[in-house]
């Protein structure tokens, strides 16, 4: 796709934006699906208490847990801001691919 995106003429910039975006949408996914998950079993700790622990070793019966979404928000902000980051560096490398290798199949 790269490669014929170029050969028809799209600048660069263009091509490392698709493949951004494209890319934090894939992180928005799993940082939903992942925040679902993990604050779904938070809560069924807090309201079960279905993880426990041997009293002797941590002198607590069940696992304690404090949710906080003013850090759960951070910290997905976090991880976009740090993993868009990140994929600046592959985006730079697609830039520099010759259309004609990108295209041809061997």
């Amino acid at each position: 796709m790269i490669g014929i995106l170029k050969a028809l003429g799209m600048p660069n910039w263009n091509v490392r934006e698709i493949f951004l975006y494209n890319a934090a949408y894939l992180i928005i996914k799993g940082l939903i699906w992942g925040n679902v998950i993990g604050i779904s079993l938070c809560i069924i700790q807090q309201q079960t208490g279905f993880i426990t622990l041997p009293e002797e070793s941590y002198y607590v019966a069940v696992v304690p847990i404090k949710l906080n979404f003013l850090y759960i928000f951070l910290l997905n902000i976090g991880t976009l801001t740090i993993c868009t980051l990140l994929l600046l560096i592959p985006s730079y490398v697609i830039t520099k691919i010759s259309p004609v290798k990108a295209i041809r199949f061997d």
